[in-house]
């Protein structure tokens, strides 16, 4: 049981957040590239992700490169909101939103390409040690395509109005 549920059910609920995180996410950096500002989605993004680095620390495992890569990404996260929540994307305050919300979403997209390979029978037969050149290729695309989309997004996201209001 973690938190009154069984192991099942939070694995569950860990996968549902960390999905709807990867979604809101993917919203959030597409609407960067065309500089709109998405308050309420990017909420969403920042909240669910935070709220999976958390469950993934729950599991009833020792610590492991998921609980590093959880870590490295809560901190990011919380770069990414005090960035947008308290400096309200003023100054320097921009890129640094746009690469800490892009680095944990890449965080969160790693985790999944891993996950993949990990639990679904069909990419698992093309690298089950997670050592074979379809795994690398995968994760290298994926690092690839994070890269572009970064500096894309670093040269294009600059909201006429503020991304949040101020408190």
């Amino acid at each position: 049981m973690v938190i009154g549920m069984s192991l099942a059910a939070f694995t569950e609920y860990h996968v549902i957040l960390s999905l709807v995180g990867i979604i809101a996410g993917i919203i959030v950096a597409f609407a960067m590239l065309r500089s709109v500002p998405l308050p309420a989605m990017t909420a969403l993004f920042l909240l669910a992700t935070a709220l999976t680095d958390i469950t993934g620390f729950l599991f009833p495992m020792p610590f492991d490169p998921a609980d590093a890569i959880g870590i490295i990404d809560l901190v990011t996260v919380g770069i990414a909101a005090l960035t947008l929540y308290v400096s309200h994307l003023k100054g320097a305050a921009r890129w640094i939103f746009v690469a800490s919300a892009l680095f944990a979403l890449y965080l969160n997209c790693f985790v999944l390409v891993v996950q993949t390979f990990q639990k679904v029978p069909f990419f698992h037969q093309f690298a089950p040690t997670q050592k074979e050149p379809a795994f690398a290729a995968a994760q290298g695309v994926l690092l690839i395509l994070f890269i572009g989309l970064g500096v894309a997004a670093l040269r294009k996201f600059r909201p006429a109005g503020v991304l949040a209001a101020p408190a």
